[in-house]
């Protein structure tokens, strides 16, 4: 069992007010806040030894280099990485994305197919539309169904000998859905295509090992694992991250420059131009410590009972309706109240201490596909209570009784 108040000791944001009340952060999936341990690594960064990394042979950068390699080794270890040079720290998911999505431009031709999921963070769609502009490719997409699960003998039905790449998310952020990626790994491996997978909503709550899986790209930012925003990581196997072209150039990517020709680095710095996010990158892996320290099976446990009571409480909200409703889900509510827009819910409880987040969350298509404008979106994390909860209800309760 977790000891819920030690750990809300950890978090120096939970202690504040909003609008004379309380803070309840209930915004979990947009970004989970950070633990006193990782901004004092911040801090300790910049009041000791601030300086830039593998360049310097004084003992400022030298230290700096040897911290940031240590995050690299952490969260290699976290992700079950079977080297360091597979894991590439970026700025968040959305770089790591683009930077496969960019790569795979030399190597696709027309005709060939990509395969992606209908409950896709923007994230996860456009980049592939564009890569399907620049070569001809074709974009297909596995459907889902009213409880927000994927229609996988459609997914099935995709799979040919043109499918080169697949995509989807771990855990849809709109949603909550907990996708099968073991099984939609495995038949794409079947007809040779490779797949990427999206975990930026899953490392909050569950402990990915890519080996097990066998995924050829995992990505995921920092900021959703109590780490800082603006570094994330790309895990690729060796194999493929060889094959793709550096995504940009200048220095730190480079062996040899000459004005004739360059040659480039080998992994992981193929793909690190330029100076990275020191201070975030080392941030990370303090706040890899600090999750696992507490236990990732503890986590899904806890958050899972937040998840049922949150549920049971909800629903007892008359014309309350909940999208995502898979069988396999995470911490996550999606609701809206009929005849009453999300937007004006989600200001309301705000006025009484509440963060919730409305809009269609960089999901449009699923909100399109249940011919909605947005849900407003509860997302729960280990540091939440029950208690909280019950705020959140009485506040929506309030709201409802004031737009209606």
């Amino acid at each position: 069992m977790l000891d819920i108040q030690k750990i809300r000791a950890d978090f120096p944001i939970l202690e504040r007010t909003v609008n004379g009340k309380p803070l309840v952060y209930f915004d979990n999936a947009a970004t989970s806040q950070t633990p006193t341990v990782v901004i004092d690594t911040i801090v300790d960064y910049y009041t000791k030894y601030n300086a830039n990394i593998h360049r310097g042979v004084h003992t400022l950068s030298q230290e700096a280099t040897d911290a940031y390699e240590l995050a690299r080794k952490k969260v290699q270890s976290h992700f079950n990485a079977k080297h360091s040079h597979e894991i590439i720290l970026t700025s968040g998911t959305t770089h790591s994305i683009n930077i496969v999505a960019t790569g795979f431009s030399a190597l696709l031709e027309a005709g060939d197919e990509i395969i992606v999921s209908a409950m896709e963070h923007h994230s996860n769609i456009v980049p592939w539309q564009m890569l399907c502009e620049r070569t001809g490719a074709i974009l297909k997409v596995i459907p889902m169904n009213q409880d927000g699960e994927l229609l996988m003998d459609a997914y099935d039905a995709l799979l040919s000998s043109k499918t080169k790449l697949v995509f989807t998310n771990h855990i849809s952020n709109a949603l909550g859905t907990i996708n099968p990626i073991e099984e939609i790994i495995t038949k794409a491996h079947q007809h040779g295509a490779v797949v990427l997978i999206d975990g930026a909503q899953a490392c909050p709550h569950v402990k990915p090992d890519v080996q097990a899986l066998d995924v050829d790209f995992y990505v995921a930012s920092a900021h959703k694992l109590c780490g800082p925003t603006g570094v994330g990581l790309l895990y690729g196997k060796e194999e493929w991250l060889n094959k793709l072209p550096p995504y940009q150039g200048g220095g730190e990517m480079i062996d040899q420059v000459t004005f004739e020709k360059t040659t480039y680095a080998g992994l992981p710095h193929k793909f690190e131009a330029g100076t990275p996010n020191i201070c975030g990158g080392i941030a990370f892996g303090a706040a890899l410590d600090y999750m696992n320290a507490i236990g990732f099976d503890e986590i899904a446990a806890y958050e899972n009972e937040l998840l049922a009571y949150g549920t049971q409480k909800l629903l007892e909200i008359e014309g309350l309706k909940i999208y995502g409703t898979a069988k396999q889900k995470t911490s996550v509510i999606s609701f809206n109240i009929e005849n009453i827009h999300p937007y004006d819910i989600g200001s309301i409880v705000d006025k009484l201490g509440v963060a919730v987040r409305t809009g269609h969350h960089c999901a449009q298509p699923i909100m399109d596909f249940y011919n909605i404008p947005g849900t407003v979106r509860a997302s729960f994390a280990f540091y939440n209570t029950k208690e909280e909860i019950d705020i959140l209800v009485e506040a929506v309760k309030k709201a409802k009784m004031m737009l209606s």
